[in-house]
């Protein structure tokens, strides 16, 4: 079995800026450098057989890069908050690819996803945070964004556990178009 996501990797630039942002919050387990992304579909736990048709249907995928931009913070959780983020500024390409990652997926039987695609990049993973220092740490970096960064791949990562947290490993890298490419 392998566990397996696919994802968007960051410019080291924007990496740098993302973890500025980190701190000040009692209770995080801020992300390192190296687990910074934008998760496009998370698939889990699949047998090898499974991991090759994943691969052979992320290749047949054809979609323009594109440019992005990171925009704002936030928190899942509500009351109880569970993980900081870094946003994403509204980008219709990013969602065009997204859905063909999806549509792809479930072409060869796996289960859709429950969840509404919500782009963002985890910042930290919270367990038992004061609720006044998450709500110091929105409203400080509210109006953080990042420079926007082009985007010319996406990477199915296998992620294992370790004792520092995951640990993610790019399986493969799949090329998006460039303009008169394909």
């Amino acid at each position: 079995m392998i566990r397996l996501f696919v994802a968007l990797e960051l410019p080291e630039a924007v990496r740098s800026r993302l973890a500025l942002l980190q701190g000040g919050v009692p209770g995080a387990r801020w992300s390192t450098d190296e687990q910074l992304h934008l998760t496009l579909r998370f698939i889990g736990e699949v047998p090898e057989n499974v991991a090759n048709d994943i691969d052979d249907a992320l290749t047949e995928i054809r979609a323009p890069g594109f440019t992005l931009e990171l925009a704002g913070v936030g928190e899942f959780g509500s009351k109880k908050p569970r993980a900081l983020w870094a946003g994403v500024r509204p980008n219709e390409s990013l969602l065009h690819l997204q859905k063909k990652v999806e549509s792809a997926l479930q072409r060869i039987g796996l289960a859709a996803e429950e969840r509404k695609f919500s782009p963002h990049v985890t910042l930290a993973r919270l367990k038992a945070a004061p609720q006044e220092k998450v709500v110091q740490f929105l409203t400080h970096h509210a109006l953080f964004s990042s420079a926007p960064f082009e985007v010319s791949r996406f990477v199915l990562f296998s992620s294992h556990l370790g004792s520092g947290g995951s640990v993610y490993h790019a399986e493969r890298i799949y090329p998006l178009e460039v303009s008169g490419e394909w």
